[in-house]
């Protein structure tokens, strides 16, 4: 007579080069632990260590979105439920210590438990294209910023006749007369060595607007592609879309209600009340490149919106601030916009 096997459940404290993994019953109770290398082989090594002590019920793996991504792929891909953990509190760190172990443990009875019951991303489909040109753009984006700024105080200390005959034009002349600047050979001149500085600073700020503009078509068109009802809603632009699709997912399933996606946006309010004083406060977690594409949509409906104009005059004569407006405003629109995310994309996947 065959026996059935065990059910026991992983843990996974990820890292850049190692894994360090553990394995607990259903009770927590520890049945092993090891570490295995960041490496498609290591995956493997551990699924056979898991499976060694039982029949896998779930994995719970720290950072799923950054160095537990390639685990989670194949823990996914191997049939094994993975559940994102988070980090333990301070409270818990401060009483158990922290080690490799002791956060692999941790992470394999937030799986037994079912504290842990997050869905990570599936990061295999068309947001994930979404998501690798979207990161450089911002990285782009960011550096121009930077150089611009760079250029600017520059010029501010820059000889007196290059900085007169530069300091009065608008930034796209600024850069193009920069770009074209002849410093000379003599760069122990200051004035020669400032401009050879300034015509570098301006090519680079061209070379990465040029970067920015062929992201934003790349955008442009896949965020078409994959969410097009999303893309025709009132101020949901080709970034907008991308940050709102990238805190989705491949996999929408795993945003049960407008509620959850509300607060994985950052725009539900939290309770706060205490007595007799019943109140809320403003959420400040959250994904908050979604909360920054909730505030750009809200913006751009304020000005061209018919029906958000009205609501905005509304409650402005019922009392409320121009700033409770925009709260309440991204609210409504993160219910407006889930179902339509999910069904894009359910679609998308089909």
């Amino acid at each position: 007579m065959t026996h059935p096997r065990p059910v026991v459940f992983m843990g996974v404290d990820t890292h850049l080069d190692i894994h360090h993994l553990a394995v607990v019953d259903q009770l927590g109770a520890p049945l092993g632990d090891t570490q295995v290398p960041a490496t498609p082989a290591g995956s493997a090594a551990a699924v056979v260590f898991a499976a060694g002590h039982g029949e896998v019920a779930a994995a719970g793996v720290e950072g799923t979105g950054s160095y537990g991504a390639g685990l989670t792929r194949f823990l996914t891909d191997a049939g094994i439920v993975v559940v994102e953990v988070n980090r333990p509190n301070r409270a818990e760190r401060r009483l158990a210590g922290k080690s490799d172990p002791i956060d692999a443990y941790a992470a394999a009875r937030a799986a037994a438990s079912g504290r842990a019951r997050t869905v990570p991303k599936d990061r295999t489909g068309t947001v994930e294209a979404i998501r690798a040109i979207h990161t450089s753009r911002r990285g782009a984006v960011k550096a121009r910023t930077q150089a611009m700024n760079q250029l600017r105080a520059l010029l501010v200390t820059a000889p007196a006749g290059l900085r007169e005959h530069l300091r009065a034009l608008p930034t796209h002349e600024l850069v193009d007369a920069c770009a074209r600047l002849r410093p000379g050979h003599d760069l122990a001149d200051p004035t020669a060595a400032t401009k050879t500085a300034l015509r570098r600073l301006a090519r680079r700020i061209q070379q990465l607007s040029e970067e920015i503009t062929d992201a934003d078509i790349d955008l442009d068109t896949l965020t078409r592609q994959a969410a097009p009802t999303l893309r025709a809603q009132p101020g949901v632009g080709p970034d907008a879309a991308a940050k709102l699709l990238i805190t989705a997912g491949d996999n929408p399933h795993r945003i049960g209600s407008d509620a959850a996606f509300a607060h994985l946006c950052g725009v539900a309010p939290i309770p706060a009340s205490s007595g007799h004083t019943t109140r809320h406060r403003l959420n400040r977690g959250g994904d908050r490149q979604a909360n920054n594409a909730l505030h750009t949509i809200t913006l751009t409906r304020q000005r061209h919106d018919p029906r958000t104009r009205a609501y905005t005059q509304r409650r402005t004569t019922e009392g409320l601030t121009p700033r409770d407006i925009r709260r309440c405003l991204k609210r409504y629109i993160a219910r407006e916009l889930h179902p339509i995310l999910t069904a894009d994309l359910a679609a998308l996947t089909t």
